[in-house]
């Protein structure tokens, strides 16, 4: 059997390739055009009060808006807002986007950089889980250790209810300080994007595409 002329097998080679990267990067930005679950509104956790702080979170797709509770967690509020006033979250991504089962069903950002280098916090804050607020969908929650007081700067935010990690008898459970009253839309889609273990590391659900916080600043 005769080949192909060098030229032409170089050139089908190189087409090839193209479509297969085409291909690829189709798939890899799939998670834009999936149509969103419909996991209903968001009910808040308690009142908010009228003039509740709010801080917006701008992101590569879409932005955030969350109200604080002061008066249900008022170290918490007071820690994170520090950390926004300082423009300390501005450039940090989203690093954990858990499954609905097993879960929990969360999205958490705060820490990392865009290549996983964690920045450096204040000390940790005491926890106030005990304060009453639920972990139910559109809630914004510390992050933490094992230990109930080792909150520093992570958050997250509950894209579903998820009573397990509410305080209770048998565990101190996670503090939740604020809620989402604009861009759930946006979380939702975040829950969409492909993840990966990130070798070297302990995490287990990290974007393949980086969710960057790019501004956290307070509503005026």
């Amino acid at each position: 059997m005769k080949g192909r002329p060098a030229g032409r097998s170089l050139l089908v080679a190189v087409v090839a390739v193209v479509a297969l990267s085409a291909v690829a990067c189709g798939g890899r930005n799939e998670w834009l055009n999936v149509s969103l679950p419909d996991r209903g509104a968001v009910d808040p956790p308690a009142p908010l009060a009228s003039d509740a702080p709010r801080v917006r979170i701008t992101t590569g797709v879409g932005d955030i808006v969350i109200a604080l509770y002061p008066r249900y967690a008022p170290a918490s509020v007071e820690n994170f807002l520090s950390y926004v006033d300082d423009g300390f979250y501005d450039g940090t991504i989203f690093h954990r986007v858990e499954p609905e089962s097993p879960g929990p069903p969360v999205i958490q950002g705060g820490g990392f950089t865009p290549n996983l280098e964690p920045k450096p916090t204040r000390g940790p804050i005491r926890g106030e889980a005990d304060n009453g607020l639920r972990n139910v969908r559109g809630a914004v929650v510390m992050a933490r250790t094992s230990d109930p007081d080792s909150a520093t700067s992570q958050f997250f935010i509950d894209y579903l209810d998820a009573p397990r990690l509410d305080h209770s008898s048998d565990s101190y459970g996670y503090t939740v300080f604020g809620v989402v009253v604009e861009g759930m839309e946006v979380v939702d889609r975040i829950t969409m994007v492909p993840v990966q273990p990130a070798p070297g590391t302990r995490l287990t659900r990290v974007p393949m595409i980086d969710i960057l916080l790019q501004r956290v600043r307070r509503e005026r």
